[in-house]
């Protein structure tokens, strides 16, 4: 499944109500003052459709809201610990009266508001916060499906060819992110897909999205002009071709040991024929084309073998196939 980075905003501080401190507090383990909080609302993402021709849908929005309450942000999606700056206590769905998306929707923004504590070291962090300097964000979460607008397939789970961006029979291909699975984490980021709100992306692979390569390979092989992946299929096929790299680069080393093999049994079995010129004849030959002189090298080198321990030996008759591979 995929983690979705949809960027936002922040927006102006604001005055904490003894309702919001009572919020904040029941993510803290002590009581905390007002005067030693810094609050301030962000817009976290919205439902237009972003410069990567995805969007959130208003049903995605609603169920994400209560899912980062409690989520912490962060600096560019660090994953340290030292990297957390604030916390969402507070989030809400909010409509943008008279305005619509670029597909005709009613615009709705997902709303939160977070705080951090005061202190000399984030200071820093809060005076580029006022200053607008740290303003854009950017939200981590899991999505469900990934629906693509003009034939309603989900992406994640079966072959489609409309590729988002393009424009089929009049109607602009894009992806509607929708079922969100789990919040993450909001970070703050430099630099917003989402043309208001900021938005990028990405994906964490679950199971039930997870493509084999014979689905993967269907795709590839039909597409008549470009094709689009999901990350989890795109994830899968590096995931085979560095397997394949791996079994190449067995492979190539098993070939290199029986190719010098064969080489030295045909000095061996054949002392008068030119080695040099074999090796060259050998290095073109296919494993198993190798495979079969190998085994008639080594068997004739057998039977050589056997004849000399019994000329060399008390005269009995030994039989040969004794010696056989």
């Amino acid at each position: 499944m995929t983690e979705n980075f949809k960027e936002g905003f922040t927006v102006k501080s604001v005055e904490l109500t003894d309702d919001e401190l009572e919020k904040i507090n029941s993510f803290t383990r002590s009581p905390f003052t007002a005067d030693r909080l810094y609050a301030f609302n962000v817009t976290l993402c919205n439902n237009d459709i972003d410069r990567d021709n995805e969007k959130f849908d208003l049903s995605a929005l609603n169920a994400l809201a209560p899912m980062f309450i409690g989520r912490t942000g962060i600096k560019d999606h660090s994953m340290k610990s030292d990297d957390q700056t604030a916390r969402i206590y507070d989030t809400w769905v909010e409509k943008q009266e008279g305005r619509k998306t670029a597909d005709g929707e009613d615009y709705y923004c997902l709303k939160a508001k977070a705080y951090m504590v005061r202190s000399d070291e984030n200071q820093p962090f809060i005076t580029a916060l006022e200053a607008g300097i740290k303003k854009e964000v950017s939200v981590s979460c899991s999505m469900g499906k990934s629906i693509c607008s003009v034939c309603g397939e989900d992406k994640r789970a079966h072959r489609c060819e409309h590729i988002p961006g393009k424009v089929y029979n009049g109607k602009k291909a894009f992806v509607i992110l929708t079922d969100p699975q789990v919040a993450y984490e909001f970070s703050f980021v430099a630099v917003p897909a989402q043309r208001e709100a900021g938005v990028t992306k990405n994906y964490k692979i679950t199971e039930k999205e997870a493509l084999d390569m014979e689905s993967i390979m269907k795709t590839l092989k039909s597409c008549t002009d470009s094709v689009v992946l999901t990350k989890a299929q795109a994830e899968s096929a590096v995931e085979y071709i560095e397997s394949l790299e791996d079994n190449a680069k067995l492979g190539c080393e098993y070939k290199k040991s029986l190719t010098d093999e064969v080489v030295r049994l045909c000095a061996v079995v054949m002392p008068d024929m030119d080695i040099e010129t074999f090796k060259g004849v050998a290095q073109v030959m296919t494993a198993k084309e190798l495979q079969s002189f190998k085994k008639a090298f080594s068997k004739t080198n057998y039977e050589k073998s056997a004849a000399r321990q019994i000329k060399d030996g008390s005269g009995e008759n030994k039989q040969l196939n004794q010696f056989k591979l």
